[in-house]
């Protein structure tokens, strides 16, 4: 590996004291690295590690080598943003501590606007099957520096625009770009600043190493003249084996760009075609990901709650016909949706949330849509609408191209919500 530090020669502060932040501490105590403190603005969290915990902010961040940010935390929302931003070259990320580490494993690191926890999943899944040792962790759920090191293993990395966008470490031995679109500008500033975010993952890597990019990205890799080798990745490479695949899940083209990558990835790790087809046939599919959870009477119900912008849920409208649409939430900024090529597969859409006047104007003159404001009353209004049409092989589709937050904790409990509620009215008025 070319970056490697004596950790126990350095000295840190852990700033943010959510799961990441726990899995540091966790991890400096395991590695046996006693210099570093902790910060969270939360008082209440701070007093769980009195002993670690600074009382004047700015003093420790000039006392420490690195400041360990966790990936939540904003330079342009913290309540210490002022202070924190004259520190910025000290700041890093969990998975730099990883790779500044004397650890000794290969990684492929996965990002991009949409698609990166089923793409990091599957790509996991067709490993397992291929007897390779892998791990599975970053944004997808376990923090990196929990994973467990051993001989030959291969960590599979989800890494989000949040954790690159402070990251000065990171060097996969296969970098993926799925794509990028307008998403979390708020948070880094400009679509600038968000691009650059991604492109990290590509700036250490060396000419032993390979960078997987979505054709239509190309060039933004080379104008930034990294030295990994380009593997642009093609939809019609994979098309010639889509078909041969049995599994419903992945034949629909939600997963199609997904797909590309971890086949363009199968032939870099040489695994024979015949074995990568015969693995992505038992690939069952993530909770919140374009998943079909009841079939009844000609009704397909669809949780895709994950998809939190616009343009997550263009690729599951695009995927479904005759569809019922929910959405509505707290959009992107910037946000948008072209439904020229789509909209003859929608029926009618139902807005939920508070956010009603931005959904209205992406549909407004497009499509048939009412304003439901919740869950409830959309499953409700779309039976009603099934009677009244009498339509047959409709899909229910909840795929709010939002966040959920202004009436759910997160997306997984916006879908389990959806699901719990069709199966009820289910049972009741089909």
């Amino acid at each position: 590996m070319s970056h490697t530090l004596n950790l126990k020669k350095l000295k840190f502060l852990v700033y943010g004291l959510g799961s990441t932040g726990i899995s540091v501490i966790k991890y400096f105590k395991k590695k046996k690295i006693s210099d570093f403190l902790v910060w969270d603005d939360n008082l209440k969290l701070r007093k769980k590690f009195r002993s670690k915990s600074v009382s004047n902010l700015k003093n420790a961040l000039k006392s420490v080598d690195f400041i360990v940010l966790s990936p939540g935390i904003s330079l342009k929302k913290t309540k210490h943003k002022k202070v924190l931003s004259k520190f910025k070259k000290k700041i890093i990320t969990d998975i730099d501590l990883l790779y500044l580490s004397n650890l000794k494993f290969k990684s492929i690191v996965v990002t991009g606007s949409n698609g990166k926890s089923t793409t990091s999943k599957i790509i996991s899944h067709l490993l397992k099957k291929n007897k390779f040792k892998i791990e599975l962790g970053g944004n997808i759920g376990t923090p990196v520096l929990n994973l467990k090191v051993r001989k030959n293993i291969i960590f599979v990395i989800e890494a989000s625009s949040f954790q690159l966008s402070h990251s000065k470490f990171i060097h996969p031995d296969y970098a993926i770009l799925l794509n990028i679109t307008n998403d979390h500008l708020d948070w880094h500033g400009s679509k600038q600043a968000y691009i650059k975010s991604k492109l990290k993952i590509f700036d250490l890597q060396n000419r032993k190493n390979f960078a997987l990019v979505n054709e239509n990205l190309k060039e933004i890799f080379k104008r930034k003249k990294f030295l990994s080798k380009l593997v642009s990745v093609r939809f019609k490479d994979y098309k010639k084996i889509k078909y041969k695949i049995k599994n419903d899940y992945l034949k629909f083209n939600t997963n199609d760009e997904n797909m590309n990558f971890v086949y363009a990835l199968s032939k870099l790790l040489k695994i024979s075609e015949k074995s990568f087809i015969k693995s992505m046939s038992s690939f069952l599919g993530l909770p919140h990901r374009y998943e079909i959870f009841l079939k009844k009477k000609g009704i397909t119900f669809i949780n895709d709650s994950k998809a939190t912008s616009l343009q997550a849920t263009k690729h599951a409208l695009a995927s479904s016909k005759n569809v019922y649409w929910i959405l509505g939430g707290l959009p992107k900024d910037k946000d948008k949706i072209d439904l020229r090529f789509i909209k003859n597969n929608i029926i009618k859409s139902y807005i939920i949330g508070k956010n009603i006047n931005f959904f209205k104007k992406q549909l407004r003159n497009k499509i048939k849509f009412s304003v439901t404001k919740n869950l409830k009353n959309s499953i409700l209004s779309v039976f009603k609408d099934i009677k009244l049409l009498k339509r047959i092989n409709n899909t229910i589709l909840l795929s709010p191209g939002a966040a959920s937050f202004d009436q759910f904790k997160n997306f997984e409990s916006r879908g389990n919500e959806f699901k719990k509620l069709s199966r009820q009215y289910a049972k009741k008025y089909i």
